[in-house]
């Protein structure tokens, strides 16, 4: 049985439900450009004498110049194509493309968004004029976003599994689903990867039948030359990039290869062997012209990236998707600080059963995915001045709580992920309070809509400029997408720019983006006309 209904009714919200601004803060230079006028009111802070500190309000003018032509078709191309995330991305696409249902053991599934931040949540547009009631419209609706049945997916793996193999490998989606899906899945094959063992667990050899050959120069000609032909025999104009592959260990940064882009490109020629493959995927994606997204905690994003981004005005965003345990950390964490309460510990385990789980159980893929989920709280706790000395308890205060994560690989679970978290506060009085959340959680049905998120925003903001009174004319927005950061563990930000993982301050920086490129303020929650 097929259900079009809802599918269809999706995209003419789609189309139809498209924002329209009155106001004289917004021109259109051209049908294809929308130019908007946008005040960012901010306080800069500097000490005074006797330790005062002094706040003074500062206002500075941008104008933000969208272009409205999104791509008809957007290339999206998946390093691990056919693991757990890759494989279930690439079904649930085809089943909105292909407007299915399936049996479920609760009933008729149709196939849907939740989980997107994007296609599945609302933004609290203003008031409605005559009542002061609150009007919400989806976020798709307030900017020009690729719908995602224009993607076009593709990509590399270790592995040759087609996605019909590799989608019942990951015993993630409902058979039923398969069967309908199965004629397209299996004509989907993942292009060899590059495979280097000192990288990720030795346990993932036996998965490698599918892996490129020669010297990294060899291998980075050969991932460019996969890009273009891709690109040409879907006629795209444009391409997305996304590491969703295994957890490396950490590249162990070296002088004159890791910190110039010119260095770490003669290193590639060199075959300097320390050069990971995440980060050589990203220097190809780069040299292509194709927006890199780092789904996994390792530092792919190595300086030279970082500055070979900068010098080709291609964008860049990692590390690490951030979808369930360190999600809600962020949340909670955010909660106790901003309630006065002091954690003075937090403790998080978790054990899974796929291929992630697999690569995790060695220790240097460990210590990278535990570097990213510890270092998701520093920026919310550095807020709290119960531990900068401000606001002492007597007890030789820590800069922070005590902070212990701990993965383990159970093959029974599954991708059903089983997470524990205790969260110790110091309250009132010397008084403890003890939070325990026991969340079980489908791991890659959490990170695929999270992976599209990825997709679109980075697009969109690939298609924003900035203008403001200093620079005098219109430039891209930083190459390194620090807004993308709701969706990533551990942010990489340009220099200069602090780390944000507070989830509130996350969504609020990608809501204030959209009321800017439509010429709106920031919603004022004090409302204060309608106080008085």
């Amino acid at each position: 049985m097929a259900i079009k209904s809802k599918a269809v009714r999706l995209d003419n919200q789609f189309a139809q439900m498209q924002l329209t601004v009155d106001s004289d803060n917004v021109s259109m230079p051209s049908e294809h450009e929308r130019v908007a006028i946008f005040e960012s009111r901010t306080t800069k802070v500097r000490s005074g004498r006797d330790g005062q500190t002094i706040a003074v309000p500062h206002s500075q003018t941008f104008q933000l110049k969208t272009d409205l032509r999104k791509p008809e078709k957007l290339g999206l191309m998946l390093v691990g194509w056919g693991g757990n995330n890759g494989s279930t991305l690439t079904a649930s696409l085809l089943a909105h493309q292909n407007n299915v249902s399936w049996a479920t053991r609760r009933g008729p599934q149709a196939p849907n968004f939740y989980g997107s931040l994007i296609m599945a949540s609302s933004v609290l547009v203003g008031q409605e004029e005559l009542t002061n009631k609150d009007v919400y419209l989806p976020m798709f609706a307030l900017a020009p976003f690729v719908h995602p049945n224009d993607l076009v997916i593709g990509g590399w793996d270790i592995n040759s599994a087609n996605m019909t193999e590799a989608c019942r490998r990951a015993q993630v989606l409902e058979p039923d689903l398969l069967r309908q899906l199965n004629d397209q899945l299996q004509s989907l094959s993942p292009l060899p990867s590059y495979y280097h063992p000192d990288f990720i667990a030795s346990n993932q050899a036996d998965r490698a039948n599918n892996c490129l050959t020669g010297t990294k120069q060899e291998i980075l000609d050969r991932i460019r030359q996969d890009i273009r032909e891709f690109k040409q025999a879907n006629g795209l104009s444009k391409c997305v990039v996304m590491w969703t592959a295994n957890t490396e260990r950490f590249t162990r940064l070296v002088e004159n290869v890791h910190f110039k882009s010119a260095d770490l490109l003669k290193a590639i020629e060199q075959d300097f062997d320390e050069i990971s493959p995440s980060t050589l995927f990203a220097v190809a994606s780069i040299l292509e012209n194709c927006i890199f997204i780092n789904g996994s905690p390792q530092n792919t994003l190595v300086p030279a990236v970082m500055e070979l981004a900068e010098e080709k005005a291609v964008p860049i965003a990692g590390d690490d998707f951030k979808s369930g345990q360190t999600k809600m950390k962020s949340v909670l964490t955010d909660f106790l600080v901003s309630s006065g309460i002091k954690p003075v510990s937090i403790v998080s385990y978790n054990h899974l059963g796929n291929n992630d789980g697999r690569n995790l159980a060695e220790a240097a893929q460990f210590r990278s995915k535990e570097i990213s989920k510890s270092n998701v709280v520093d920026d919310i706790l550095q807020a709290c001045p119960m531990y900068n000395g401000q606001m002492s308890s007597g007890k030789g205060d820590k800069e922070g709580p005590d902070h212990r994560i701990v993965i383990e690989y159970i093959p029974a679970v599954g991708d059903s992920k089983r997470a524990l978290d205790e969260y110790e506060s110091e309250i009132f009085m010397g008084g403890r309070s003890t939070i325990s959340i026991h969340n079980v959680c489908e791991d890659s049905l959490l990170a695929a809509p999270l992976m599209l998120d990825l997709v679109l925003l980075g697009e969109l903001l690939s298609r924003v400029t900035v203008k403001s009174s200093e620079t005098g004319e219109f430039q891209p927005l930083h190459p390194v997408l620090s807004l993308l950061s709701f969706m990533l563990k551990a942010p990489v930000v340009p220099k200069g720019v602090p780390v944000v993982n507070a989830f509130m301050r996350q969504r609020r920086a990608i809501e204030t983006l959209l009321r800017a490129i439509n010429g709106l303020t920031p919603i004022d929650d004090l409302m204060l006309e309608q106080r008085c």
